[in-house]
């Protein structure tokens, strides 16, 4: 029998962190309350155990029955009958699997029905699913919803929604539209209250709609008549088995993660509730959504990493090539221990950044039942800060070094790594919508670019640098120092030119530095930290700090050679028609 979470010593050393002590204090209120629930933990030691136990279960389903099913599923997929979705007899199996084994809803209170876990299991969990399946991920991580009820909602709808995610119900967020994909703001779906029915009524198509026949969606709609911006957006509940005002026109035909079903969607006088405040659907409720679905893709791109890494290991020593297994090929060792390297360094900066999100989201809920003190206050301000800052950075360097794992997995295998015979085919498809959906690559970009401008990032860079305590990677520790130095003055100069499309243009280069350096980081921290009698981060850490220096280098190189005046007269452009 196969356990994902037992075969992979990383993901315990990731919950050991020193910092999971303080979180688990949040959560659990300290541990006091004169009506805890009676499977409530007693202490942190307690706390951990049980999520252990837990991900071993997650563990134990993953690796036999996800991963079982996973090729069977993304060969036939979902179907449409009479306007409804049917998941594929795998996927039925694998939710079925999970949902008895009480595992949705890990993260919500336990007043309704959760286990009231933080997020740093729960995004472990995601990242179990997606190492099996990386379809299936997307409809276990949809459950992300349930936590913007319980975030946004009002008592009432929380009581009535959130105990459905443990009983196994599914869940969707209806975002997208044929005209709206990544500009939301052009969302014209409508919503009008009909005053005879007492009800929000929705009328229009979505598209891109990932699991869309779910139980219950979150749906963004345009409420208030004449705007067109985001300030005439609201959210709404729709409970899709109460009524059958929403038909499912067609399942899109992708690429990859074919067991997720991915529909258009009619909505014709669809009854719905209204979330939280109108006009506030897209500005803080949807942005909200947005950061955990994707922390969830960084998460499902740690997972295929992980699958495409040991697909490639395994082939490396099985196959035989010029007389000797691959693996000792110095061209194919290259790949291997690059692909190693970036998956330890994904999930470094996954874990950091769960942890940061953690303390800020416990904070907001104590908020909700008392006032902070002052030393609260500044913690939450500073935790809300960092996972700002470094939400964008793991969906970016999670997606981007998951495609580029899988690619190179594919080329292990060669010619039969193009055929259907081994996994990595089909790993090499789902990742490729990673660094695309919930927010492209050069969205993230957006996102990140202030923390870098405003030299936010660069004081973290200067916090981590401060971390490293021991000789034994004092090499690095200069040269990352260094490199910090580089982006710093790369800064400057592309600030110096004033011109808003100039920083555009290197956006990306300033952000993919800065990310770079504190992976390195988090890498050498998570190196000195380590007790085991191999130490398990050592070589990735040094392979990446070599790797970083080389692409830090590159993108100062092109930011010093194309001035502004070099991409006033090059780029700054329109194209001819032709």
């Amino acid at each position: 029998m196969a356990n994902f979470f037992e075969d992979n010593p990383s993901l315990l050393f990731q919950l050991d962190h020193p910092l999971m002590q303080r979180i688990v204090e949040l959560k659990e209120n300290h541990f006091s309350g004169e009506n805890r629930e009676a499977y409530a933990p007693q202490d942190y030691a307690d706390a951990l155990e049980n999520y252990r136990q837990v991900l071993g279960i997650v563990g134990e389903i993953c690796g036999d029955v996800l991963a079982a099913n996973a090729e069977r599923v993304d060969a036939e997929g979902p179907t449409v009958v009479d306007g409804r979705v049917h998941y594929h007899p795998g996927t039925q199996q694998n939710h079925d699997a999970l949902a008895q084994a009480g595992l949705y809803g890990m993260s919500l209170p336990r007043e309704f029905g959760g286990l009231n876990f933080p997020m740093v299991p729960y995004v472990m969990a995601a990242e179990l699913v997606s190492r099996a399946d990386g379809g299936f991920a997307n409809i276990w991580g949809l459950q992300d919803c349930a936590e913007t009820i319980n975030e946004f909602a009002s008592d009432e709808q929380r009581r009535q929604y959130l105990p459905l995610a443990n009983q196994g119900k599914t869940f969707a967020m209806g975002l997208t539209e044929p005209d709206a994909g990544s500009d939301l703001q052009a969302v014209m779906l409508k919503a009008h209250y009909d005053e005879k029915r007492g009800t929000w009524l929705l009328n229009g198509v979505k598209r891109f709609i990932t699991n869309g026949d779910a139980d219950v969606s979150l749906v963004m709609a345009r409420s208030e008549e004449g705007t067109t911006d985001a300030r005439g957006i609201s959210l709404f509940l729709y409970d899709n088995k109460k009524t059958d005002c929403v038909r499912v026109r067609r399942i899109e035909h992708k690429m990859g993660i074919i067991g997720s079903p991915t529909c258009e969607l009619v909505f014709k006088d669809a009854p719905a509730e209204l979330v939280g405040e109108r006009k506030l659907g897209l500005i803080k409720y949807v942005m909200s959504l947005m950061n955990g679905a994707r922390l969830g893709v960084a998460a499902q791109s740690v997972g295929i990493a992980e699958a495409a890494t040991r697909e490639a290991e395994k082939y490396a020593n099985e196959r035989e090539q010029f007389g000797k297994l691959i693996k000792n090929i110095p061209a194919v060792r290259e790949m291997l221990v690059m692909m190693r390297a970036k998956t330890d360094a994904i999930r470094a900066l996954l874990y950091e950044t769960t942890r940061y999100v953690d303390i800020y989201k416990s904070l907001l809920h104590i908020q909700r039942e008392r006032t902070l003190t002052k030393e609260e206050r500044n913690e939450l301000k500073e935790y809300t800060r960092l996972a700002e800052m470094f939400t964008p950075l793991a969906k970016l360097f999670g997606s981007e070094f998951c495609n580029q794992v899988t690619y190179d997995a594919v080329q292990v295998h060669g010619g039969t790594g193009y055929m259907r015979d081994f996994p990595v085919e089909r790993l090499y498809r789902d990742a490729r919508i990673t660094n695309i959906y919930e927010g492209t690559s050069q969205l993230q970009v957006v996102a990140a670019i202030r923390s870098v401008m405003t030299g936010q990032l660069t004081q973290r860079l200067t916090f981590f640098a401060q971390q490293v305590k021991g000789e034994a990677f004092a090499a690095e520790a200069k040269l990352l120092a260094a490199l910090t130095e580089e982006l710093t003055q790369s800064i400057e100069q592309v600030q110096k030119a004033e011109n808003p499309n100039y920083i555009d243009f290197h956006a990306r280069r300033l952000v993919e530095i800065g990310g770079f350096i504190a992976i390195a980081y988090l890498l050498i921290l998570d190196s000195e930290r380590c007790t085991c009698e191999k130490n398990c981060f050592e070589q990735s850490a040094r392979r990446f700090v070599r790797y970083a220096e080389v692409q830090v280098r590159e993108r100062v190189m092109l930011i010093n050679s194309i001035t502004l005046e070099a991409y006033l007269a090059d780029y700054d452009v329109e194209t001819p028609e032709a």
